[in-house]
């Protein structure tokens, strides 16, 4: 007979949960030997080099056409002044079209590019050069995006970083090679004075594009330009791994 002391007393007496089992996964990955491990991550390793690698050479090759676009268009632009102005404008167009792409292609290569970083920094670093408890997690970061692979830097901050590197100079170099367009007779077409300089009429009516004034297209084009150095030099861009040492692409 148990009175109400009793079975209240029965009732607080609860089982102990046992423990979840292990997943196959993590059984698994208890199992491997330091030398496993070791030679596990440096097939890893040089798997994401080659990744990083494949993604410089997409770099390089959008650099590449882009310098091609640059140098094909002032040779049409330059060569007979029968050339139209507008073959320089066009050539901003596809410049900033393939900074979009490289830009594009600039996020994919700086995943694999924090990877590889990660594994010299922390555990190559550590080997050569050991700290005391250095990023001691950096491995479950690895993990996770593994898992969920993410962007680690925004178009916008990719846009500004290629500008920076590269397409500033080709963006220069067309502004330059129109502005002596619009403004040299020798370079324009036939009728127009003999000389080299131009009034700021003249070059106002040899900026007209189709049925756009030349004033209009000189203020877009100036404003373009204000707008890419803003980029350029104003705005700031996610450090990332940029933050670490002076040798990045």
């Amino acid at each position: 007979h148990l009175d109400g002391k009793g079975m209240s007393k029965v009732e607080s007496m609860k089982p102990v949960e046992a423990a979840a089992a292990p997943r196959a996964s993590d059984a698994f990955a208890l199992k491997l030997t330091s030398s496993e491990l070791a030679t596990t991550m440096s097939h890893f390793h040089r798997a994401e080099i080659a990744r990083m690698a494949g993604w410089r050479d997409r770099l390089d090759r959008t650099s590449n056409w882009a310098i091609t676009v640059v140098a094909a268009m002032l040779s049409v632009s330059l060569s007979t002044p029968s050339s139209h102005h507008g073959v320089l404008l066009f050539a901003m167009l596809l410049i900033t079209l393939l900074l979009w792409i490289e830009a594009r292609r600039y996020r994919f290569f700086d995943v694999y590019r924090a990877r590889v970083r990660q594994f010299e920094r922390y555990y190559f670093a550590q080997i050569f050069s050991p700290q005391p408890d250095f990023a001691s997690n950096w491995l479950a970061i690895v993990g996770e995006g593994l898992r969920s692979p993410r962007f680690l830097i925004s178009q916008r901050a990719a846009l500004v970083r290629r500008l920076r590197r590269n397409y500033i100079f080709m963006y220069t170099i067309l502004m330059l090679a129109w502005v002596l367009k619009i403004t040299t007779p020798s370079l324009q077409r036939e009728g127009s004075p003999i000389g080299f300089g131009a009034s700021l009429l003249d070059t106002f009516r040899v900026a007209t594009l189709g049925p756009v004034p030349g004033v209009v297209v000189v203020c877009i084009v100036t404003l373009f330009y204000v707008a890419m150095l803003c980029a350029a030099f104003l705005m700031r861009a996610d450090d990332g791994e940029l933050s670490f040492g002076d040798v990045h692409v």
